[in-house]
């Protein structure tokens, strides 16, 4: 039966200790549901936007815990009691935004409870091995313990959501795998109006690779193979300590700026010969925001690129990460002029993933009545 008095909403968010991907999930929500309270196990207000401090945040007990703000992920035992303490009572939509422990709040019984699912936990799931390889020896005696209990409940807490989004169709085979449950895909937002094509005689003859300088992330395979090519490459993203380190194993040909304000990225981004991006990502924004720029995409074969990406229409993709397989994908991309491409239809195929279309993804969840009554614009072109 339709709602026919105006949802109150609850947005609950595993930690809001910086601005990432998954807040700029939580944001899209905040502006969608103007009216709606956040709870999250700990609060850093100083390092959220404007848009989430606007919002009434509640923590869980967590982040009253010593150094809870620094140390949270210490007191991941201490998050699925802490959820399930929460008083939701008078709630009539919850929306849990999941990627550390989030879904398992208990909703009010006539509740509709929808998980927006960013990733199951990883260090329980698909890299529980590989956290335990980078954990000191304390770690490694009691992880193994937590995880176990942790696992149980992740998989119980999953049966207490009506409905789950995932942001790709890679995260719904693993909801399906480790939860045995259905998922609708609901591409996360990602601001294309902040970025356009340039004139084609203004594109270079570089190429570039953005992000976070994550091991994960593989710049070390698009160094060597630079190395190799001898071909320009450009390199945008910090910690600086390990930018100075593939600086050192750098050729000429290869620039490692380190971290650069938004409009040199920007510029960056819209005057490259392709992006270059050899991480497995559960999403992968800066590959959209490539394409909104109107510059192909090079890409692993693997994870969210899926489903940005079109092989051989909007970028090319290679089957392994390896310096060989980036070498090839290169040469490929070279001899067949693939960087010529029409960028136009590039921007046309980002703006699918907008705030618009997420908000309209989301909205076809809902049950009817669970919209707010007057809705807060849908997002439009900066300037």
């Amino acid at each position: 039966m339709a709602r026919t008095t105006e949802p109150r909403v609850a947005l609950i968010h595993y930690w809001l200790v910086g601005m990432r991907g998954g807040e700029k999930v939580l944001e899209a929500l905040c502006r969608m549901f103007p009216q709606a309270d956040i709870f999250t196990h700990v609060h850093d207000p100083e390092s959220m936007s404007d848009t989430i401090r606007a919002h009434r945040v509640t923590e869980t007990r967590v982040g009253r815990l010593p150094f809870a703000r620094r140390m949270y992920q210490s007191y991941l035992p201490f998050m699925p009691r802490a959820l399930e303490e929460l008083d939701l009572t008078g709630y009539d939509l919850v929306i849990s935004s999941e990627s550390g422990p989030a879904k398992g709040v208990i909703a009010p019984p006539d509740a509709f409870h929808l998980c927006y699912c960013h990733s199951p936990m990883r260090y329980l799931w698909d890299q529980y091995h590989v956290y335990m390889r980078g954990t000191g020896p304390l770690q490694r005696l009691v992880l193994p313990h937590v995880a176990h209990r942790l696992r149980g409940w992740d998989v119980t807490s999953a049966a207490r959501v009506d409905s789950f989004a995932a942001n790709s169709n890679h995260v719904a085979a693993r909801i399906r795998k480790y939860w045995r449950r259905e998922s609708e895909v609901v591409a996360p937002p990602v601001a294309v109006q902040d970025f356009a094509p340039v004139a084609r005689e203004e594109v270079g003859d570089f190429y570039l690779w953005c992000g976070e300088l994550a091991p994960y992330k593989r710049p070390d395979l698009v160094v060597e193979a630079f190395n190799r090519l001898g071909l320009p490459l450009v390199m945008i993203g910090g910690p600086e300590k390990t930018a100075a380190k593939l600086r050192a194993q750098a050729r000429g040909n290869v620039k490692v700026l380190g971290r650069r304000p938004f409009g040199e990225l920007k510029e960056a981004l819209a005057r490259c010969r392709a992006l270059v991006f050899p991480g497995e990502e559960d999403f992968g924004i800066v590959p959209v925001e490539a394409m909104a720029s109107g510059r192909p995409v090079i890409a692993y074969d693997r994870g969210g690129i899926r489903d940005t990406v079109v092989d051989g229409e909007t970028g090319l993709l290679f089957p392994e990460q390896s310096v060989e397989a980036i070498v090839e994908a290169i040469r490929r991309f070279e001899g067949e002029r693939l960087w010529d491409v029409d960028s136009a239809a590039l921007v046309r195929h980002a703006s699918g993933f907008s705030e618009d279309a997420f908000r309209a993804g989301i909205a076809r969840m809902l049950p009817p009545g669970y919209l707010p009554a007057e809705p807060v614009p849908l997002s439009r072109p900066a300037g």
